[in-house]
């Protein structure tokens, strides 16, 4: 089972710089074939169809703790998509052609089928497709598999992040290059374990440090690449026979958190008139709370 908390896990900045092609790069690291939506399923299914979890409960335990963080990435990345398409149209009539602005936007679907908001899709607008999904049902081989994403994933971050510098997409990115790479390194060790092999040695692929993006290097500064969430008050402890150690790249002890980091509350989105959303008025909001005080039984 799941628990869901009103938060997302670091702030994202708050400015008034509408990118709706920044925002078709982000889309890139939720729907696309490397991106959160791909790792998230991948651990998921993976995570379901576990054999022997009894036996192999240290890897079983860290594909469900990563699988629950990979959902807090999918809420992350979307919300940077929604703040760099935040005010890209204004409110006027109709006839004035108020969605003229983003004609020409690179992913115009964001504005037609949506309202200004991410989608499950990668930055060209294909849609994410479960054919992404890898899950063999042996251990090593999904255990590879999931270095190679996370290091593919870390690939198009670093590309993503150099292709634009809005502050709400660089500080997502940043974070979840940090994030990404401890997820690299916890199935590098894991693969260790599993075969013997030092896989820690390739870390990091590529060979550029997180420590050159200034909003990578800020978290890595705290030790956050340092620290592996169960994501549960109580269930997958034994990851620490994973996570242990030092980190491969910087020496420092590497640290198991039973339950979740501290996150900050999800941001309000405005209304936009415009694209008729949420399409309530200031009267039909007035009915609707005086319906729900009736529900509710309360009185002025």
């Amino acid at each position: 089972m799941f628990q869901r908390m009103d938060e997302i896990m670091i702030e994202i900045p708050d400015v008034e710089k509408p990118d709706p092609n920044a925002a078709a790069a982000v889309q890139e690291l939720l729907g696309g074939k490397f991106g959160e939506m791909s790792t998230l399923n991948n651990y998921l299914y993976q995570s379901f169809n576990f054999r022997s979890k009894d036996k192999l409960k240290p890897f079983y335990d860290l594909v469900m703790s990563i699988t629950a963080e990979e959902l807090g990435h999918v809420e992350l990345v979307s919300h940077a998509v929604n703040k760099c398409l935040r005010g890209s149209t204004a409110y006027k009539q109709p006839d004035s052609t108020p969605l003229d602005a983003v004609k020409d936007a690179r992913l115009s679907y964001h504005f037609l089928a949506g309202a200004q908001g991410a989608m499950p899709f990668d930055s060209m607008g294909n849609p994410w497709t479960g054919a992404n999904v890898f899950n063999s049902g042996n251990l090593v081989e999904d255990l590879l598999h999931n270095f190679f994403l996370e290091c593919g994933a870390r690939t198009h971050k670093m590309k993503v992040y150099e292709m634009t510098d809005h502050p709400a997409a660089r500080a997502v990115v940043g974070f979840l290059l940090v994030r990404g790479g401890v997820h690299v390194v916890a199935y590098a060790k894991a693969l260790e374990i599993a075969t013997g092999v030092n896989v820690t040695k390739l870390v990091p692929v590529p060979s550029l440090s997180n420590k050159s993006f200034t909003e990578a290097a800020k978290y890595e500064e705290k030790g956050v690449h340092t620290k592996l969430y169960t994501w549960s008050d109580k269930d997958f402890s034994s990851i620490g026979q994973i996570w242990k150690g030092t980190h491969p790249e910087d020496g420092l002890p590497l640290e198991v958190i039973q339950g979740v980091p501290e996150g900050v509350p999800i941001p309000e989105a405005p209304e936009s008139k415009e694209e008729f959303a949420p399409g309530i008025s200031a009267d039909e909001f007035k009915e609707i709370a005086k319906r729900l005080k009736m529900a509710g039984n309360i009185h002025d």
